[in-house]
């Protein structure tokens, strides 16, 4: 059985959407990122940098239990364990792995200090705001043009690096950066939303959200500032 830690968060709906593209059997486990139980000691030793999501396989290589965090390590594992999304050898592999890895080298960090600047900073931060905004739109841009060559990231076929990109296009208008003008995003986009396994996992997207904004609402301000990284977790 595979088990995901999780909260609302695109780095987890990566893997959902992973596991439900797969039909692979998994279990959620909900952490309480809100309640600082990223930082309790038994989660630390699955992820040292206390982030969700975590994988744990209890059928990992050579039948022994594999713990992995990072979304990019879990999607690459899962798509060489069941064979699937990526393809086994030569240039079409790699096609799909440098798609991948730009979407979690630049694209989603970059993403991430937007939304930071863009709705948790103080005011004063518009040139960091203007920086991260004017690269996210850059980088959408690339992702643009690549889709005007091919159906998908990696070439004609579904694959990881789609899968690792979802969930933050599916974001572009909770950002504020509408696609106007954009032709080959919005037609990538709208055809993954119509595969069943997306439809499912951004349902269960929906309830993790509505549970993380209950968990916000009841969050002290020092856990706040912890979460968006104002402040370093102090233990009691």
């Amino acid at each position: 059985m595979i088990t995901v830690y999780r909260m609302a968060s695109p780095n987890v709906t990566k893997i959902t959407l992973m596991l439900k593209e797969l039909g692979a059997p998994f279990t959620f486990r909900w952490v309480d990122i809100f309640g600082a139980a990223q930082f309790d000691p038994s989660f630390l030793k699955m992820n040292p940098n206390h982030k969700v999501p975590v994988m744990v396989d209890e059928e990992g290589p050579d039948g022994a239990p594999l713990t992995l965090f990072e979304s990019g390590a879990m999607l690459l594992y899962l798509a060489e364990k069941f064979g699937s999304l990526l393809p086994a050898s030569g240039a079409a592999r790699y096609e799909v792995l440098k798609w991948m890895m730009l979407q979690k080298t630049g694209f989603g960090p970059m993403c991430g200090q937007y939304v930071h600047f863009s709705r948790f900073a103080p005011a004063g931060n518009s040139y960091a705001l203007e920086r991260y905004r004017r690269e996210v739109m850059r980088l959408y841009g690339v992702f643009e043009a690549r889709l005007g060559e091919s159906a998908y990231l990696g070439g004609d076929d579904y694959s990881i690096a789609d899968i690792a990109l979802f969930p933050w296009a599916k974001l572009h208008d909770f950002q504020g950066l509408p696609w106007e003008g954009f032709a080959h995003l919005p037609r990538w986009l709208a055809t993954i939303d119509a595969r069943l396994a997306a439809i499912e996992t951004m349902a269960h997207v929906a309830e993790l959200v509505a549970v993380d904004s209950e968990r916000v609402s009841n969050a002290t301000p020092e856990m706040i500032d912890v979460f968006v990284g104002r402040k370093p977790f102090v233990p009691s």
